[in-house]
């Protein structure tokens, strides 16, 4: 059986169906892109997944479990963690208190109860942002980070809560293009070292051939395609969403 498993997911806004009778399964260690033109209906995806947005119908089990009808702070402690288009980090803190800080609500624990940030957590916090190359870091202020570190924080406060699934809206947004395959270099061999489920939307067509196993394509809320990078890109219905939006496949962008 899949890890997740999502079935006839369906929404609409008024007249407009966001998101239509998709279904697709994600395994364990499993790199799934979901792509599409804009408005193809991919963050409402992730909305509906992350309990963020009800749907109209379908369900979403994850290990068996139902997430549908569950508030985001249930299904992150269910084991889902998900990284987001704009990055979410404390810019007044250190990069390594950041991390402390998610550390902290994994356990549960109060700031009030056990003092400062800074004295909780520290040897694991700093063990993840070896993991994701910022160790060297660990003290600066997060306010002077360049914007591709500030992405490699982020997934270091994602991973503290040591998720099974990760969903990544747009990880590689805002990034010059080397930094974008780097990171997503790094997300893969977490996923192959932590058999971690991800799933992650993308614009960047160069990251999704480089480094996903398999790739979803939603085009106005529907499931256009699936199958393997190399299926997608020779399906002649989804060249025909690309091209007619005046975007080939290897260029970047959508």
């Amino acid at each position: 059986m899949s890890f997740l498993q999502v079935r006839n997911l369906a929404k609409s806004f008024g007249g407009v169906q966001a998101v239509a009778d998709v279904s697709f399964d994600l395994g364990k260690g499993e790199l799934l892109a979901l792509i599409g033109p804009n408005g193809a209906g991919k963050s409402t995806c992730f909305n509906l997944l992350y309990g963020n947005l009800r749907p109209d119908s379908g369900s979403v089990k994850l290990d068996g479990l139902e997430l549908i009808g569950l508030k985001p702070r249930r299904i992150w402690r269910h084991g889902v963690g998900r990284t987001f288009q704009i990055t979410a980090t404390y810019g007044s803190m250190s990069v390594v208190e950041n991390v402390q800080m998610a550390l902290i609500s994994d356990a549960g624990q109060s700031i009030r109860a056990y003092g400062r940030a800074s004295n909780l957590h520290r040897d694991k916090a700093l063990s993840l942002l070896d993991l994701v190359g910022m160790a060297d870091q660990a003290d600066r202020a997060t306010n002077v980070l360049a914007y591709g570190d500030l992405k490699r924080l982020e997934l270091a406060i994602a991973l503290a809560h040591d998720p099974k699934l990760m969903l990544m809206d747009e990880p590689t947004a805002g990034m010059a293009p080397r930094e974008r395959l780097a990171l997503m270099a790094l997300t893969a061999n977490i996923v192959a070292d932590r058999g971690v489920a991800v799933l992650f939307t993308e614009h960047d067509m160069d990251v999704v051939f480089e480094h996903a196993h398999r790739a979803l394509v939603l085009n106005r809320g529907k499931l256009l395609a699936e199958g393997s990078v190399d299926e997608v890109r020779a399906n002649a219905a989804v060249q025909e969403v690309y091209l007619g939006g005046g975007t080939t496949f290897g260029e970047g962008g959508a």
